[in-house]
């Protein structure tokens, strides 16, 4: 596979949709008692009104951005607000270490749907390496303490399989749009905050954030739940996929990292060894993005 410098700088770009979904756990530590759907609301109500506004700061159209094909709006709402709504779903009906992992599937099913895409090829480099990944996050997520998977959460497990099919099916035809400009996100975070607002009417109540929240809610929409779904948006569109299928486990083991330099969890063994299998399974899946460059060198 030639991996060019434009489809490098893409992979770059949508990779730090990683490094943002890992601040995720620890914002949310001071928003805990704000119900999830108000909160998925606000923070989606966040990013597409800052977005709005860089949009309009450089000159461009929001109205142009928000003319998209039907296809494209469905995808990309339905993408952006089925994932929460069917995860927090999953949660409230199943326990949080199993339903999470089982969610966290995504990652590899993105690499193994990849293979559908025109002019991608899968390699075994790529499956090894999601491989990797996904047992390194059953260690993070489930700190070695094992699974156990309970028929009577058949309705959480059910909800948090949708949950992974629903974000790798729609980082998968992303590409599908790919002439569709990244400025449209804005319009998608906007039709996830109005099904957020509708579906917290009618299962939450509201409750008021004080100042400390308030600033974690910006915070979240500005990074985890805003910027992150932009470059994520443009890395699946013209970025390698498999790449970033891998490098999603960075999510846990960064979050993780966080964690514990804040002072909220602990490095143990099982902790390392987590993040030693990411790191490896992410090397492993990159091989041709990282060293294809010194092969080149090596030539000359």
């Amino acid at each position: 596979m030639n991996v060019g410098p434009g489809k490098q700088t893409a992979t770059m770009v949508g990779t730090t949709a990683v490094l943002l979904w890992s601040l995720l756990a620890l914002f949310t530590t001071e928003v805990s008692d704000i119900p999830p759907f108000q909160l998925v609301s606000l923070c989606f109500s966040i990013a597409s009104i800052l977005s709005c506004i860089w949009i309009m700061g450089r000159g461009g159209s929001v109205i142009s951005a928000l003319r998209q094909p039907l296809g494209a709006w469905i995808l990309g709402v339905g993408g952006l607000f089925g994932y929460h709504f069917f995860y927090f779903v999953a949660l409230a009906n199943a326990p949080a270490v199993e339903a999470s992992l089982i969610a966290y599937l995504w990652p590899l099913f993105i690499v193994l749907f990849s293979a559908l895409l025109p002019g991608e090829r899968l390699r075994w480099y790529h499956v090894a390496g999601g491989v990797l990944g996904l047992t390194g996050a059953v260690l993070l997520v489930s700190k070695g303490k094992g699974l156990y998977f309970d028929p009577a959460y058949a309705v959480g497990y059910g909800a948090a399989i949708v949950c992974s099919f629903l974000w790798s099916g729609y980082s998968v035809l992303n590409r599908r749009y790919a002439y569709v400009p990244v400025n449209a996100v804005c319009g998608f975070c906007a039709g996830a905050a109005v099904l957020g607002f509708i579906t917290h009417g009618m299962t939450e109540i509201w409750v008021v954030p004080d100042m400390t929240q308030w600033l974690a809610i910006l915070a979240l929409g500005l990074g985890p739940v805003g910027a992150a779904f932009f470059v994520w948006d443009y890395g699946t569109k013209h970025g390698d996929i498999q790449i970033l299928g891998v490098a999603s486990y960075g999510a846990p083991l960064l979050s993780t990292c966080f964690l514990i330099a804040f002072g909220k969890a602990v490095a143990t063994p099982v902790v390392v060894a987590g993040c030693f299998l990411i790191v490896t399974g992410a090397i492993l899946a990159s091989k041709e993005l990282l060293f294809r460059p010194l092969r080149n060198v090596s030539r000359k």
